[in-house]
């Protein structure tokens, strides 16, 4: 039996035969919008860069950093030889402060961008980090000439120095600054210093800056290094604060895309909750 339907369409009406009731028209389907991994990665580290850029506790732990410096370098000067004695340093977050660069990359959803960054070195108008002018010069006047050894691109060198410069920074020049050419291993960069000084400390932020091997986090994240190397990074390295990046974020990370770092970092989460 068949049935008839009014159905109405615009302002008139349309008479129709069916054998069944009316079916509703699907809607089109629309596309899930694109994930931003990278956005996602910018913002995993927020907290970080808020924590660098403003807390009162990192402010103090850099001085402190820099106290115990002073400390060390006395009990090292009084066992040094006849060579004469330098101290290295690593640049940023150790004595330059580039939390401006990272508050920015967050703001704008965005990871570390090698162009991106040079703009920010160019400037150089990165402040000093907390305690760093005042104890190189403190080592300076110790008779140490202090060495900068970083993986800035050898391109910012001249932004670097005016940077350092501009700062007071002792010995900011071509001859101790020592910037990456291609491998990120600081391990013949140091030997070049000593060569020709006796190193009495080394401060960084990352524990590669005393040592390569600390790249390795396979096992426990590196703690184990710690311990067996206990002694001679409580007398010979300086350990300052940085959240931001460096190695133990890039270990849980990895290389590839931002889909597939976001992946690990998530999956990490999944694995270490409770």
């Amino acid at each position: 039996m068949k049935h008839w339907i009014l159905l109405l369409a615009g302002p008139g009406l349309v008479l129709s035969c069916t054998n069944n009731r009316p079916t509703v028209a699907a809607a089109p389907e629309v596309a899930a919008p694109a994930v931003d991994h990278m956005a996602l990665l910018s913002a995993q580290g927020a907290d970080a860069v808020l924590w660098q850029a403003t807390a009162a506790e990192s402010y103090r732990l850099y001085q402190q950093g820099y106290e115990l410096a002073r400390i060390r370098l006395a009990e090292n000067m009084r066992r040094a030889d006849k060579r004469p004695a330098a101290v290295i340093v690593d640049i940023d977050e150790t004595v330059l402060d580039n939390s401006p660069y990272q508050v920015n990359a967050v703001r704008q959803g965005r990871t570390f961008d090698q162009a991106e960054w040079k703009v920010w070195t160019d400037k150089a108008t990165a402040k000093a980090s907390p305690g760093a002018v005042e104890f190189l010069k403190h080592a300076a006047q110790q008779g140490c000439e202090v060495f900068y050894i970083s993986n800035r691109d050898i391109r910012e060198r001249a932004s670097t120095i005016k940077n350092l410069i501009d700062l007071g920074f002792p010995n900011a020049d071509e001859a101790h600054l020592l910037l990456m050419d291609g491998a990120s291993d600081k391990t013949e960069r140091r030997a070049y210093v000593a060569r020709n000084y006796q190193v009495v400390l080394l401060v960084g932020d990352q524990l590669r800056d005393f040592d390569e091997r600390f790249k390795d986090r396979s096992v426990d994240n590196g703690k184990a290094l710690v311990d067996a190397m206990a002694d001679t990074l409580r007398q010979y390295f300086i350990l300052l604060p940085n959240a931001m990046y460096g190695t133990y974020r890039d270990a849980i990370q990895g290389k590839g895309t931002d889909a597939e770092k976001y992946a690990r970092m998530q999956a990490w989460f999944e694995l270490n909750g409770y």
